[in-house]
Order: structure tokens, then C-alpha cells, then sequence
């Protein structure tokens, strides 16, 4: 069982480069909007049940698929790097799948955020996540979240071995996810 991890900011290009590693090795792809766009109209105003839900079905779907005999997954997580909460989200996750014998890889994108305003909105993104079709409210939140927390790691802040940083701000999807690909010999 493997689990490849992928984080970066906003519209880094986790969902998109996690497509082209689904398809080049047939890990199961498994992005963070499957789980949040699924209660997000329903408890719009309810902020706290919202993320009880989201944390509740990824909790689930994650020791399911750990015992499943599968091949693995890739999951997309927007680490709040300056967020000891997230690491230890991060943590627990992790335990989950090496608790089954499972091994864990980390990939890190980073990209221009220019380049992030502008893939904010790709045909692609927008099918996929719901939620980012409000563009003025998808860009608010945008700005909100990376004024509050750090997105990207500082160098060496990551301590885990198997992990790779991409900078994919002039990369194509498939480059990134070949990229991981031949890295961890998936």
C-alpha cells in the first residue's frame, strides 16, 4: 500500500498533477474537494459541522482504504505549514497507512502566484471543485488563507525521506507527475 501526498497553496496544481500520477501508475486519486464539496452548500452556515464531516469521512475513507489490499492513493492536502494542528493531521494520516504496512511519500508543489490567480480558474479546476465556481468568493478566500498561513515549507522544514519539493510554475501536469513517479518508483 503506498499513499503519495500532495501539498502546495492554492491552485498549485495538487488536484491536476494528482490526475496525471493516477493515470501513469493507477494509484487512486483522492482530493481534498471530494470530501469538502460534499457538505459545503448543505452546511454553509454551519462552519464547525462542516469540518466535523470533512474530518469524519476522510478519517473513514483512509483506514478503508489502508486495509484494502489496493495499490495506494494519492491524497491533496493544503498544509498550513506554520499550523501545528496541520502537522499533526498530517501525522495521523500518515500513521493510519504505516500502521498497515503501508509506505508514505510527499510531494510538494510550489508555483508563481500569479500563476495560482490564473489557474485558479481552468476548466478543469472549476469541474472538479464545486465550491471554487464562485470566482469573487473562491479569490477572497484565496487571499485570506495565504495572508493567515504558510503554505509552502521553509527549506529542510520537511522530515520525512521520502519527499520531493517541484516548483511547477513552467511545468505541464505529466512532467510533475512523471517526475514522481520515477522519484519514488511508483
Amino acid at each position: 500500500m503506498k499513499l503519495v501526498i500532495i501539498t502546495g497553496p492554492h491552485a498549485a496544481g495538487k488536484m491536476t498533477v494528482g490526475q496525471e500520477l493516477e493515470r501513469l501508475t493507477g494509484l487512486k486519486l483522492f482530493h481534498n474537494h471530494m470530501t469538502i464539496d460534499i457538505v459545503c452548500e448543505l452546511f454553509a452556515n454551519m462552519p464547525s459541522e462542516r469540518i466535523r464531516l470533512t474530518e469524519l469521512f476522510r478519517e473513514e475513507i483512509f483506514k478503508s482504504f489502508a486495509k484494502s489490499g489496493e495499490y495506494g492513493m494519492i491524497f491533496t492536502y493544503m498544509w498550513a505549514f506554520d499550523s501545528q494542528e496541520d502537522w499533526d493531521y498530517i501525522e495521523h494520516v500518515k500513521s493510519i497507512f504505516e500502521d498497515a504496512e503501508g509506505e508514505v511519500y510527499f510531494v510538494e508543489l510550489e508555483a508563481g502566484r500569479d500563476i495560482r490567480l490564473e489557474r485558479n480558474r481552468t476548466k478543469n479546476r472549476l469541474a472538479n471543485k464545486p465550491s471554487k465556481r464562485d470566482l469573487a468568493r473562491s479569490y477572497a478566500l484565496f487571499d485570506r488563507i495565504e495572508k493567515k498561513y504558510r503554505l509552502n515549507s521553509l527549506p529542510g522544514e520537511i522530515p520525512y525521506k521520502n519527499y520531493i519539493r517541484i516548483d511547477n510554475s513552467d511545468m505541464e501536469p505529466m512532467e510533475a507527475a512523471e517526475l514522481i513517479k520515477r522519484k519514488f518508483a511508483l
